[in-house]
């Protein structure tokens, strides 16, 4: 395909095409400490419950937490001409910057490099065949997540906040950000959005619930839902087993199928759309 872009030099590549995946959604965020990779986890695997073939790329290099969710340290085997063939757990298919730097010696990245080890770790994985990969970003609007976003064609990117002031106003800066780099927004989603007591049921807003759906309003970008603040949550995070896993009845897990659920919804709106950057040719 190369031949289509010479103009730009060699280094211009846009992204490449993964064969076999269909849809491929980042998750993003202004900044870090929002639950993103929570979000993303039980994401990729309530997609799955919901009957698909997903795959989940941990892209967040400077706190790879992936494996330490799902309870996986297997690290990926390489086959043939350095294929990198991603381990399995609880249905997914797993590959985390993490496996490939097992231990907790913080991974200093620099733009260029993490762009050539990123376009390599894309273009040699084999993830067969899959409906959804779900990306988790590194947080914030730097040159990692710029980068990232650049090398893998994105079909849409949700933004994750918490209803509290500032990373609201993260959330803002994300949104511009997949804006200026022309992915589409999937949507807004509204993590640790209320807390519900546990012996009156009460319903109690710690950080004023409802700040992420004003905030997809004045950008007009969809609403994909809120998540409540819920210690269980973070306890399966926390013990290699997430929430999503309790399947759908779960008062803890319901309200992340019906963000799935809303994602799936959205994914097949934005298919549906004629691309108009695609040139006809009769």
């Amino acid at each position: 395909m190369s031949h289509m872009h010479t103009h730009g030099g060699p280094q211009q590549q846009g992204p490449q095409a993964i064969p076999g995946v269909g849809t491929i959604i980042a998750v993003g965020s202004g900044k870090g400490g929002v639950g993103k990779t929570t979000l993303a986890v039980n994401l990729a695997l309530a997609l799955a419950r919901l009957g698909n073939k997903v795959g989940l790329l941990d892209a967040d290099v400077y706190g790879p937490n992936v494996p330490l969710m799902l309870g996986t340290s297997e690290t990926p085997h390489v086959v043939g001409e350095n294929r990198i063939v991603p381990p399995e757990r609880y249905g997914l298919k797993v590959l985390s910057v993490g496996l490939l730097n097992p231990g907790d010696k913080p991974l200093i990245w620099r733009g260029p490099m993490l762009h050539s080890i990123v376009r390599q770790f894309l273009g040699q994985v084999e993830w067969g065949q899959l409906d959804y990969l779900v990306v988790d970003l590194p947080p914030g609007t730097g040159d990692v997540a710029i980068s990232l976003i650049q090398t893998v064609p994105l079909t849409g990117a949700i933004v994750v906040t918490t209803p509290s002031d500032v990373s609201l106003q993260d959330a803002r800066k994300a949104i511009e950000m997949f804006r200026q780099v022309k992915v589409e927004i999937m949507g807004i989603v509204e993590n640790m959005s209320h807390f519900v007591c546990p012996h009156c049921q009460h319903e109690i807003d710690i950080f004023s619930k409802g700040g992420g759906q004003k905030t997809a309003e004045q950008f007009g970008v969809p609403f994909l839902g809120q998540i409540e603040l819920d210690p269980q949550i973070r306890q399966g995070g926390d013990h290699g087993h997430p929430i999503v896993l309790e399947g759908e009845e779960s008062s803890h897990a319901k309200s992340m199928f019906a963000f799935a659920r809303k994602v799936v919804e959205r994914t097949k709106e934005i298919k549906a759309r004629p691309d108009e950057n695609v040139i006809e040719i009769s």
